[in-house]
């Protein structure tokens, strides 16, 4: 699925078979002028697909933005306006802000911790636990927010897991069972819960190793 069938999808979900309240109140040819204002300060991020929101339900509707996505804002800062159709804006307003407040804070949180390793080596990655139907806006916030993206999904990239490994008969052969039909076309990663599995698992020439639950004392010791 595309950004566009998920604003449809997102659309359909609140708008349904006509906003009711907005068609009998609002005239077809009345036109408005909305302000988006930061009520905390943070990282602001979804801008474009909050855009497209509107956009999708009217063309006519115009967006204009005093920031970009990744820039820090504070609190009661003027992020932008809307202009347009009246229906269109206030039928698109909800779920406008809803991407843009959840991009946001996803966003802001992340680079939270990116700013914690700054003077590090470690690069920041996310996970697959996103809200199902919302994985690629996540995601693309994870990204604005200054960290990496781990796997999208099960098709891009092979995690080798506990029951994985119970089910191939070890690490050593669910590797060259992957490596057997995938080649290097996949990257492997290997979940490792002890240090005698991350032995096993540097010899297997994987691209990841993760640590499952590890203390911060064998985390040392495994990243040595």
């Amino acid at each position: 699925m595309c950004i566009r069938d998920r604003i449809h999808s997102a659309l359909q979900e609140d708008i349904g078979s006509g906003d009711i309240t907005t068609e009998c109140t609002v005239p077809e040819n009345l036109m408005l002028t909305g302000r988006f204002i930061a009520k905390s300060a943070g990282v602001i991020a979804g801008l474009e697909v909050a855009a497209h929101v509107f956009r999708y339900l009217d063309p006519e509707v115009k967006t204009a933005f005093v920031f970009r996505d990744g820039d820090l804002v504070t609190e009661g800062d003027l992020i932008g306006t809307v202009q347009g159709p009246g229906r269109a804006i206030l039928s698109g307003e909800r779920v406008a802000l809803n991407f843009l407040q959840r991009m946001s804070g996803i966003a802001t949180t992340t680079r939270r911790f990116v700013e914690s390793v700054r003077d590090t080596a470690a690069v920041i990655l996310d996970t697959r636990k996103t809200v199902p139907g919302l994985r690629l806006l996540d995601k693309w916030a994870v990204r604005i927010g200054g960290a990496g993206n781990h796997r999208f999904g099960l098709y891009d990239m092979a995690l080798i897991k506990e029951n994985h490994i119970v089910a191939a008969g070890g690490i050593r052969s669910a590797v060259a069972m992957i490596r057997k039909k995938y080649a290097r076309s996949r990257r492997i990663e290997v979940e490792v819960t002890a240090l005698a599995e991350l032995e096993e698992a540097l010899g297997l020439d994987v691209e990841m190793i993760m640590l499952d639950n590890f203390s911060l004392a064998d985390m040392r010791k495994a990243v040595e």
